[in-house]
């Protein structure tokens, strides 16, 4: 009984896909651990989306418009985010979240498990589309959910090319970007990601049934990410270290909200 158990699990996409995941972000941390580099962690991580996704799409054989589509869309996304961290990696020489562990194997471990794990949560509702036999008529979701999915890609994109654009210029050296998307709110590129992949919920959620919605854990688990453990906390931090005594940040700072528009 228990190794049918086991074999049940084992044969479950879900179960495969973690497996999958996993594998290569472990296989992966041990040549980072070797090399001493962290510098592909990114590339990687964007790699196994793009991966994940169409792999178990084609585990179910079929291919749909709302798969397609949505399967397209964390292809676009994944591309250009793993591109932009590449190159802004290798421009900057490394990470600064790996300066104090490119010597501690055990906490290598655990950047790229941490990793993996986010691979795995974020795409888990496209996961459920795709090894769905259900393929309802488009719908106002599915269109609702690609028109967030835009707009939240282009609010990224624009945000990280204001960014790039600003930082290039050697007057601008240890200054803080106030134009552009960033004189609306301080951290327009993490409103851009949570705005995506709760678009991408949406979708996924037309064949859903049962426990499936609580996948809506996905998004959530990217926000959460995003506003309380590696995105706005440590870029405050930064900001605190480094403009704690200038007047025009603490102004930029009160006047400015973090995320929403004339919320927070």
């Amino acid at each position: 009984m228990g190794s049918y158990l086991s074999l049940e699990m084992f044969n479950s996409p879900y179960a495969r896909a973690a497996i999958l995941d996993m594998g290569i972000q472990w296989i992966l941390c041990a040549i980072s651990t070797i090399l001493k580099t962290e510098k592909f962690y990114d590339l990687a991580g964007s790699s196994t989306f793009i991966y994940l996704t169409w792999q178990v799409l084609s585990w179910s054989r079929q291919f749909n418009t709302r798969q397609v589509i949505q399967s397209s869309c964390i292809t676009a996304w994944a591309v250009r985010l793993g591109l932009f961290l590449f190159t802004r990696v290798l421009r900057e020489g490394g990470d600064s979240r790996f300066n104090k562990v490119r010597d501690k194997p055990s906490m290598m471990l655990l950047f790229w498990t941490i990793q993996g794990v986010w691979v795995y949560m974020t795409t888990l509702p496209t996961l459920m589309l795709n090894t769905s036999k259900r393929n309802p008529p488009l719908a106002w979701k599915d269109y609702l959910g690609w028109s967030m999915w835009t707009v939240g890609f282009c609010i990224q994109l624009i945000a990280d090319y204001q960014k790039t654009i600003f930082r290039s210029n050697p007057a601008n050296h240890k200054k803080f970007i106030t134009t552009g998307l960033w004189s609306i709110v301080r951290y327009p590129n993490y409103l851009g990601e949570i705005l995506l992949w709760f678009g991408l919920y949406l979708p996924a959620s037309s064949i859903m049934q049962g426990w499936q919605y609580l996948s809506i854990a996905s998004p959530l688990f990217v926000a959460f990410l995003l506003t309380k453990v590696s995105g706005i906390p440590l870029q405050e931090a930064q900001a605190r270290r480094r403009w704690s005594n200038d007047p025009v940040f603490q102004a930029y700072k009160a006047k400015t909200p973090k995320l929403f528009p004339g919320i927070w």
